[in-house]
């Protein structure tokens, strides 16, 4: 019961700390030092400094991760690529060479032939 009151209290102080910063005001910051201490204001602006630099570093490691998932698509559509390539060699040294092609192989290699489940 006490957690959830406390909880409640703190979103609103955020929400509080947040009008101020939206507006920019000093006066506001020193009515809410004044009103709740300046303990409380003071772990108020450092849990707000806290959140902005997870939120900058998060954001780094965000953009980094999703140019990373595009390398590593264009990785899987080279390997793709290369794959047929080999198969098409394959097939044609064995037709050179009088050989009966090996079409099981072939088969399970198409992606149109394979189950996705």
């Amino acid at each position: 019961m006490y957690i959830i009151h406390s909880v409640l209290i703190s979103v609103n102080l955020i929400k509080y700390v947040y009008k101020l910063y939206r507006e920019r005001t000093m006066g506001d910051f020193f009515k809410l030092v004044a009103e709740l201490g300046f303990p409380i204001a003071g772990a108020i602006a450092a849990g707000y400094f806290v959140f902005l630099t997870l939120k900058f570093i998060l954001a780094g490691v965000t953009s980094s991760v999703n140019g990373m998932g595009g390398i590593i698509k264009g990785l899987d559509s080279r390997v793709d690529t290369m794959t047929n390539q080999l198969q098409r060699i394959d097939v044609k040294v064995s037709h050179a060479l009088g050989l009966q092609p090996d079409y099981d192989r072939i088969s399970r290699a198409e992606q149109a032939d394979q189950r996705k489940d």
